[in-house]
């Protein structure tokens, strides 16, 4: 009898440690980059490009810096940590040459339906057909995630772009989002904080209603160190205002400084008790770019053949190394919204078409 009792004692301990030791609800870091084409992630730097003098001011240089005869090298080089870390941890879906194919569902092909259709699951043509300034009349998954008990006030958004706060609705939504040329709002604003308000005025951006991505990052990054939020939606811009320029050298050095930022990130949840071992990064663009003819590189939207490819990447916590996809494959940008609410364990909406992504 005592020796029965004994081990069911043991039992119960074991079983309460068990649990005690659960993690926590998962993080997510969502994480998109404007108009950054599926070729350049998957081949490097274009060959048609990265020396023509239209599109680039120094060839040599460019060409000394991004270009190997390899496509495997060219695209390590541009983007060393996806083609290191991720590669080999995660999972990277949109090669096409190996059949591998990822497209968006919406049929405009640029920015507000293509981040509509990312964060809500699906393609609204009919009411999200611009970029104006519009209230998305569409709840995103960012907003579902901030009605529920567990995630509350726990969801934050960034972006280089003025138009996000209205995407994500973030009067509705209740999720602050930092975007365009905001600065930092608290009374408690950090030092950094402080010093990147200060900076941000004092650093013309090229373009009138995006920003660097310098700050986009910088602000995030601040904002997870002091609230640690659980889910954080992180939208650089410079991808796609540097290729509408027709800056093919600026295109390119911004994804691989974006390749950095993404580094930067992981690093910090790998050295931070809250994130360590217990976030999902999940990323992805709001479009693609023209090919043919050449100028079309600079270019999307409808009448721009293959604007609508994409690419998708995961890895980190729970997920499965499975590298470069190349099985004969076709996903879709509105299955996103319900992989995020998959990992989360949240009922995804009724009328998103979509279904998860099996990436855990």
């Amino acid at each position: 009898m005592k020796k029965t009792i004994i081990i069911s004692l043991l039992l119960l301990i074991c079983s309460y440690f068990t649990q005690a030791q659960k993690p926590d609800q998962p993080r997510i870091i969502l994480i998109t980059m404007d108009g950054f084409r599926w070729q350049e992630l998957f081949t490097g730097a274009d060959s048609l490009l990265v020396g023509n003098k239209e599109y680039v001011s120094d060839s040599a240089a460019l060409v000394n810096e991004f270009w190997r005869d390899a496509p495997e090298e060219r695209r390590k080089v541009l983007m060393p940590f996806v083609w290191s870390h991720i590669s080999e941890t995660g999972q990277i879906y949109g090669n096409r040459q190996l059949g591998n194919k990822m497209d968006l569902t919406n049929q405009m092909w640029f920015s507000y339906p293509g981040y509509n259709e990312i964060l809500t699951g699906q393609a609204d043509d009919k009411r999200i057909n611009s970029n104006k300034k519009m209230p998305n009349p569409n709840v995103t998954v960012l907003e579902m995630i901030n009605q529920n008990p567990q995630y509350s006030g726990s969801v934050a958004a960034f972006g280089s772009w003025d138009v996000f706060p209205y995407i994500i609705n973030e009067e509705r939504s209740g999720v602050p989002v930092n975007a365009g040329f905001e600065c930092a709002q608290a009374d408690d604003l950090t030092e950094r904080e402080l010093f990147l308000n200060e900076l941000q005025m004092q650093i013309p951006s090229p373009w009138s209603s995006v920003r660097l991505d310098a700050f986009t990052h910088h602000y995030a990054l601040e904002y997870m160190k002091k609230h640690r939020p659980k889910v954080v939606y992180i939208a650089y811009g410079e991808t796609d205002d540097f290729a509408h320029d027709g800056d093919y050298d600026a295109y390119l050095h911004s994804a691989h400084t974006t390749d950095g930022m993404i580094r930067e990130l992981w690093a910090f949840t790998q050295q931070d008790k809250f994130y360590k071992d217990n976030t999902v990064f999940l990323l992805t663009t709001d479009h693609g770019r023209g090919t043919k003819p050449l100028d079309n590189w600079k270019s999307h939207g409808i009448k721009i053949p293959d604007a609508g490819e994409v690419w998708f990447m995961a890895f980190s916590a729970g997920i499965k190394a499975k590298g470069e996809v190349s099985v004969n494959q076709q996903l879709y940008t509105n299955q996103i919204a319900p992989t995020i609410m998959h990992i989360l364990s949240m009922d995804f909406e009724k009328d998103m078409p979509g279904k998860p992504i099996e990436i855990d």
